[in-house]
């Protein structure tokens, strides 16, 4: 997201909104695919599935270019005799691009610049095939109609190879400075607000590419001034500061500490992290532990710092149910002192998040799985989406609600409306929540090689129009039963928990009654306030709700 919308400013008093990808190799995952991860994390952003059929274009077309993040126009650019189809963040050819936004120096967005980052993303999803295609077609865009956007870091990845791209703007000048390194397969990166890539090979094109002018760019502007091989892209054009670390680098070490296990050795770098050393960098990518499975990565997306030094959810912020949110703004100060509350992977402002799959053993019509979800990760599913599906499923359309528009058919704001529910009993609800999607997400993969193995064998036979009829038709079921399941859920977490009680169950779920009928309900049970938040309570206002024997 921008700047504007999903950078963890510099500035601590900026709004925090943030984004956060993860990057899987096809060697380091457990089924061999390549996966990225990507939350939309805003809060102005709707959560839907965008959607873009492959198209024919007469010669001369233009194509009008608006503001991801806010609509407004921007100008008009070549449109090319053929557009791919695409779906989110994927295309028809199992290409992916995702971002984070880092800022980096002020002033290097080009106000006269027509392709933002978000156009970027999506026009370019339409043009190319492969990622070395993508980086291509992004630096002719920057080089031809300018840069309007602050500085950025994109995953880039197809059936075979995952790059991370990252480029700033020029100020005045049209074009970009920038540099793409190849992650290596059997590795996996993450990035998330803060440019990761330091010092990078001058003379290895099958691994590293970058712009002509990346470093001289630099020295033009005094920011850098000793041997090219000593320059830091990160360094130079995007400064960690504490925000910076704690912020966005965290929600990195985070996730490199989840999946590199004891390969990341999260202690060595906590400083780093923590904000408190700028100098102790972390390693691009890494090697994980084990192969990495796509509930994995789902599960990194739900991260909220759990059992490190960073775990907000025992302190008294958290209040009485261990909620592992601070609502906005996210700095404060206290007698001259600044403080800022942490930011996780997953957060309450998410518009979408998505897990991408390219699987390079299957042809393209079926190889492509977007894994869709809307509103916050850590209280939300994600449901299987192919890329070359026909039609989005309604719930998920565009034009089914906004963000000052309520829809009923929305799974935008039907998530929403039992996440909000939730946060208020969070250490109660989110559990029921979870063993759920668990449930859904283990049943979709098995449904979901039963589907392939049928596509396939459609194909197979020449029934490509058969073939994307059913995997659209699968899609719709599986996201309107999702759809149906929540608002389920939204009943049953209000009739449970209503009013800070928690009524008893029987094995099936049922609720109990005392023998005079369900409508009279047996007394619910009131679980214990958590200690820590109890002293927290007595220290502040102790001798007011003290409990004392009255004088006679």
């Amino acid at each position: 997201m921008s700047i504007a919308l999903c950078a963890f400013s510099a500035s601590l008093s900026s709004e925090a909104d943030a984004c956060t990808n993860v990057i899987v190799t096809k060697g380091a995952s457990a089924d061999g695919s390549v996966m990225v991860s990507y939350a939309a994390d805003s809060h102005q952003l709707f959560g839907e599935l965008y959607f873009h059929p492959s198209a024919d274009w007469r010669k001369g077309s233009r194509l009008k270019i608006s503001e991801w993040d806010t609509g407004f126009p921007k100008g008009e650019i070549d449109q090319v005799a053929h557009t791919y189809q695409t779906v989110g963040n994927m295309n028809e050819h199992q290409l992916i691009i995702t971002e984070t936004t880092f800022g980096g120096r002020e002033g290097l967005a080009n106000p006269k610049g027509i392709m933002d980052y978000g156009s970027l993303i999506y026009v370019t999803l339409q043009r190319a095939s492969t990622a070395r295609e993508a980086i291509s077609v992004i630096d002719g865009f920057m080089q031809r109609y300018g840069y309007p956007s602050a500085g950025e870091s994109f995953s880039i990845a197809d059936k075979d190879e995952c790059w991370i791209m990252e480029m700033v703007g020029k100020g005045e000048q049209k074009g970009a400075v920038w540099v793409a390194v190849r992650i290596p397969d059997g590795y996996i990166c993450a990035h998330a607000n803060q440019s990761r890539i330091h010092h990078f090979p001058l003379n290895d094109p099958e691994n590293c590419l970058y712009s002509p002018d990346v470093i001289s760019f630099a020295r033009e502007k005094g920011w850098f001034s000793g041997k090219d091989e000593e320059f830091s892209f990160c360094d130079t054009y995007c400064p960690a500061d504490f925000s910076g670390l704690r912020g966005c680098e965290a929600r990195v070490w985070s996730a490199f500490r989840i999946l590199g296990k004891e390969g990341f050795d999260s202690d060595r770098y906590l400083d780093f992290a923590l904000g408190y050393n700028a100098a102790n960098k972390m390693p691009l990518y890494i090697k994980p532990s084990s192969k990495v499975s796509l509930r994995d990565v789902a599960d990194v997306m739900r991260d909220h710092y759990e059992n490190t030094p960073l775990d907000f959810t025992e302190d008294v912020g958290a209040g009485p149910s261990r909620l592992p949110y601070r609502w906005r703004p996210m700095d404060f100060e206290i007698d001259g002192q600044t403080y800022s509350f942490e930011r996780s992977i997953a957060t309450q402002q998410t518009g979408f998040w998505i897990v991408c799959q390219s699987r390079s053993w299957l042809p393209d019509e079926v190889g492509g799985v977007l894994w869709f979800g809307v509103d916050d990760a850590a209280t939300s599913a994600l449901t299987p989406i192919y890329t070359n599906i026909t039609a989005v499923p309604h719930c998920f359309e565009h034009g089914n609600g906004s963000m000052i528009e309520y829809s009923p058919t929305s799974a935008f704001w039907q998530f929403n409306k039992v996440a909000q529910f939730a946060y208020l009993y969070y250490d109660r609800v989110v559990p029921e929540l979870r063993a759920f999607i668990v449930n859904y997400e283990n049943e979709n993969l098995k449904l979901l090689a039963a589907k392939d193995a049928e596509l396939l064998q459609l194909l197979g036979q020449g029934k490509k129009t058969e073939a994307l009829a059913s995997m659209t038709q699968f899609c719709a079921s599986r996201s309107q039963y999702l759809f149906e399941q929540w608002k389920k859920m939204e009943n049953y977490v209000l009739v449970k928990y209503m009013d800070g009680n928690v009524k008893k169950q029987n094995l099936d779920g049922s609720f109990k009654d005392n023998g005079a009928g369900v409508n009279i309900p047996e007394s619910p049970g009131h679980p214990a306030f958590r200690e820590r938040w109890l002293r927290s309570i007595v220290k502040d206002h102790g001798e007011v709700i003290k409990v004392v024997t009255p004088a006679q």
